[in-house]
């Protein structure tokens, strides 16, 4: 793995340097310790709905549906001690290993994170869920003597309508990330995370979500073969710029546009930007037409990815709407290359990308709001990692135009992942680390 010469300068949220000369390599995520934790987080720590549970049972509200006859009225809240020890007891491989179940929420919300060692035994991240779903299952059951025909009931609220279904649909055992079978290729588990739960994990920040999507869909980008050879530097380019505002380039954009810009002062922003930078300079000229050139495409790319996120910020953040992420994404990068005659975004995919993501998100067909999407889905997969955090930037500034809002599909993340400063400020974790 290479190590790189040329350094960046990392800042908060709100335009503060925490770190400056960092190494571009000491951000990889295969080398930064807090971008290494949010990925081993996200594989080894399982969501309980204990009081979900509880409360499914008494009206047997199992899977998604409901199943008369099948109720059963446990006080599993009045008992939960006895039932965190046993779950703990149960997901346990050794007694000194790095096995902890976390409460939130008066003990109501678990995460439970289950021992390396499963993980290391496993050929798949499932090893996680599975596990835990069982402990939970046989915990509820061994403590209140539930018999051999209710046992199924209390399977039912902690499975979901598994194995009826392929994954665990209406389960209150659930994880960040979904099942290998619905990633749409090889390596794609990382980026099946959908937008609102990176909003909901950090707090409906705008920055940190696209910091902490930015760092697990990067992650995604290497376990996939895109990031080998030359190519690792383009990525880490573009995680550094646009995912962790590298040298406050987005943060200064955004304030400098903020008050009246649009997304066409954008553009000029950041080809201002570039220019000041020696990142592209004038080319030939045409009649009426200034074309620009550049000596590192990689870094124009960074630049671009950049100004993509700054111009979604403006323009989404104005309208505290999320509906026009998929239009910036698009005309943002269409205006760049008319201004510059050089590529937009990830050389041009994140236009492609927008193109089917405005017509599937809510446009004719209107398959769902942009919340609900992920760098997995077959509209969204093609933009390598820097399409997915401006959605989530956008998300965060929604004020209630999605019909699935993050309060809607995520709440349970904010109330868990949301309290762990590596999920909810990545940031500044990630700075630290470097």
């Amino acid at each position: 793995m290479t190590r790189y010469q040329e350094t960046i300068d990392l800042y908060t949220d709100d335009g503060r340097l925490l770190k400056s000369d960092v190494f571009l390599h000491r951000i990889n995520p295969l080398i930064n310790p807090a971008a290494l934790q949010i990925i081993d987080l996200t594989k080894r720590t399982i969501n309980v709905n204990l009081g979900g549970i509880e409360d499914a049972l008494k009206t047997a509200k199992l899977g998604k549906g409901k199943i008369p006859g099948r109720e059963l009225k446990l006080p599993i809240m009045e008992r939960k001690d006895e039932i965190i020890d046993k779950i703990r007891s149960m997901v346990q491989v050794t007694e000194d290993d790095d096995t902890e179940v976390m409460q939130f929420a008066g003990g109501k919300l678990l995460l439970v994170r289950v021992p390396t060692q499963r993980l290391t035994g496993a050929s798949t991240y499932d090893a996680a869920i599975t596990a835990v779903a069982s402990a939970v299952t046989y915990a509820i059951v061994d403590t209140f003597d539930v018999g051999p025909f209710d046992a199924s009931t209390v399977k039912a609220a902690c499975w979901g309508s598994y194995p009826h279904t392929q994954d665990m649909e209406g389960a209150f055992v659930t994880s960040i990330l979904t099942i290998p079978q619905n990633n749409e290729g090889i390596g794609y588990a990382l980026r099946n995370i959908n937008v609102n739960h990176f909003v909901m994990m950090t707090n409906r920040n705008a920055l940190q979500g696209t910091a902490l999507s930015a760092t697990l869909e990067t992650a995604g980008i290497f376990e996939m073969g895109g990031a080998i050879g030359p190519f690792e530097r383009n990525q880490l380019l573009c995680y550094a710029y646009q995912g962790l505002n590298a040298n406050n380039m987005v943060y200064d954009i955004v304030k400098e546009n903020g008050r009246s810009g649009t997304v066409g002062t954008v553009v000029q922003s950041l080809v201002d930007r570039a220019l000041e930078d020696r990142v592209i300079f004038p080319g030939k000229k045409g009649s009426y037409f200034q074309f620009y050139e550049t000596k590192d495409p990689m870094l124009w790319n960074a630049y671009a990815c950049a100004g993509t996120l700054a111009a979604t910020i403006v323009n989404c953040g104005a309208g505290w709407f999320v509906q026009a992420v998929s239009s910036t994404l698009l005309y943002f990068n269409d205006l760049l290359e008319h201004e510059t005659g050089l590529p937009g975004a990830d050389f041009g995919r994140v236009m492609g990308t927008a193109v089917g993501f405005s017509f599937f998100s809510h446009s004719i067909y209107g398959g769902g709001g942009p919340g609900v999407f992920n760098g997995n889905h077959v509209v969204t997969r093609h933009a390598n990692g820097v399409a997915i955090p401006c959605v989530v930037a956008a998300a965060a500034m929604d004020a209630g135009t999605q019909m699935f809002s993050p309060e809607a599909t995520s709440k349970i993340m904010g109330e868990t992942y949301g309290k762990i400063d590596v999920f909810s400020r990545p940031l500044h974790q990630i700075a630290m680390g470097a």
